[in-house]
């Protein structure tokens, strides 16, 4: 996994890493991460954070690279000049390359006057004379080191898309390095996974027509002693969002880390990305890493764009809120609840006490980590600070409303013992049985004269937690 450190990082990524990973753990491979970071002008080392934050946060663990370490590094690109420099040289040595004169301006005009729809270089100065090369050095022009592709075609075996073929006259001689002598992606790309040992690379569809170029430096990496063999690669099919269009870093879906803020699951995430060109089985959308690991086979990865789903990915989140345990969600929103100030940092005693008699409450309920304040809240909020949605005041606490909250407190404030059963009984007499209300109608308005919101934990069981003075004082301020 090789990303650039430029922006945030983006869905696409993730499900790219997710594929290596998985393919490395299936084969009991090595997974190598890597930083490429040649392009100054556009890296940054918040992006560069970012990307190491959340293959964390995601729990895609590499065996090599930045951080960990390992044999072949280092593996930043930014800090492997010398052993560009080095290749660069020994390439410069040999017939594959050559040096190249021409601006850019004048590559198109001359491909204007020519009338030729092939874009790119058009070879100009692959075979200038030793007067034409002294005369450009007697101007003073800068060059660039350009790999020389070879005539005919190259055919290699996608590991996703099956052979491709390209005919290497529609693939024109590249450039190696800038004028400066900075290398370029073309040359550091392949340098590193020949440096390296990679063996497979799996990346983005958008990279597909670059490798052809990477293919023949492989041959001259060999030649030179650089490298023993070609990887096998596999591209990846595109993520698409709205309008059928590929999902960009500007798409609000894109943005990874907007999914860790917004309470999504790792492995739910995961699981969702995983889906996006692969499936364990044909009538089975849950599966754990740990079964897609066993299951995966690059193989069976569909060549064809996939489209970003975001309520099919917050199902699947769903899904895997339910797998945790009551002491797992409560580890996983609590990070949440002390953000939201729900409760203190470190947690006091009586707050742990609270959340674990109030977390089996909600645990069914929540789709996302970060509807746990909102749920929780009014069990831990002090009574001044105490607030209700006044949307649903509106709605459920008008007259009619403020009527059954009445009911209920003339109903609870003579009960002798304060539990959920006996909570239900009382509240059931009185608005279902002595009043003929429906269940929604009765219950509704007490639910927001409690705990704030048309949508919370179960209502006797909160009133319970919240115990008789704070429950009845809730109803009876309701009534104010």
């Amino acid at each position: 996994m090789a990303p650039s450190p430029t922006g945030s990082p983006h869905v696409g990524l993730a499900r790219t890493a997710l594929y290596n990973w998985a393919f490395a753990r299936h084969h009991g491979g090595t997974f190598v991460f890597r930083i490429e970071d040649t392009d100054k002008e556009r890296n940054t080392e918040e992006s560069y954070e970012a990307l190491i934050e959340v293959m964390r946060w995601l729990g895609l663990d590499w065996d090599e690279g930045v951080v960990v370490g390992g044999p072949f590094g280092p593996y930043r690109q930014s800090e492997r000049g010398d052993v560009y420099a080095d290749v660069l040289a020994k390439l410069r040595g040999s017939s594959r390359t050559y040096d190249c004169f021409c601006t850019t301006e004048e590559v198109t005009a001359r491909r204007k006057e020519s009338g030729s729809k092939v874009l790119g270089y058009d070879g100009f100065c692959r075979e200038l004379s030793a007067e034409q090369r002294a005369a450009f050095e007697a101007e003073g022009r800068p060059s660039v080191v350009r790999f020389r592709m070879p005539d005919g075609e190259i055919t290699f075996t996608d590991l996703v898309r099956g052979e491709i073929s390209f005919q290497t006259e529609f693939v024109p001689d590249f450039a190696l390095a800038r004028a400066n002598g900075d290398p370029l992606y073309t040359l550091t790309a392949p340098v590193d996974d020949a440096t390296m040992e990679i063996t497979h690379v799996l990346r983005g569809e958008d990279l597909l027509s670059s490798t052809p170029r990477q293919i023949a430096l492989f041959e001259a990496l060999k030649e030179i002693g650089v490298a023993t063999e070609t990887p096998a690669f596999g591209h990846l099919p595109y993520v698409m969002g709205e309008g059928n269009k590929k999902l960009s870093k500007r798409d609000p879906e894109a943005n990874l880390l907007g999914y860790r803020d917004a309470g999504f699951l790792p492995e739910g995430l995961l699981n969702y990305l995983a889906l996006l060109g692969w499936s364990i089985a044909a009538d089975r959308d849950i599966f754990s890493l740990e079964e897609m690991v066993e299951a995966f086979d690059i193989a069976d990865v569909n060549p064809n764009p996939a489209r970003f789903d975001l309520k099919k990915a917050d199902a699947i989140n769903a899904a895997h809120m339910r797998l945790l345990s009551i002491e797992e969600i409560t580890d996983r929103v609590l990070p949440f609840l002390k953000d939201a100030g729900v409760v203190s940092e470190p947690v006091s005693d009586a707050d742990a006490q609270l959340l674990e008699l109030a977390m089996p409450l909600v645990a069914e309920r929540m789709n996302k980590l970060t509807e746990a304040p909102a749920m929780l809240g009014f069990l831990f909020v002090a009574e001044e600070d105490f607030v209700r949605d006044e949307a649903d005041v509106a709605k459920l606490l008008d007259e009619t409303g403020r009527g059954v909250v009445q009911a209920s407190y003339d109903a609870l404030a003579g009960l002798e013992e304060w539990s959920t059963a006996a909570i239900q009984d009382a509240l059931q007499a009185a608005l279902i049985d002595r009043m003929g209300l429906k269940p929604r109608h009765a219950f509704g308005p007490v639910r927001v004269a409690v705990t704030g919101r048309r949508v919370s934990p179960p209502l006797f069981e909160s009133l319970e937690l919240l115990g008789r003075e704070r429950g009845l004082g809730r109803l009876q301020s309701a009534l104010a």
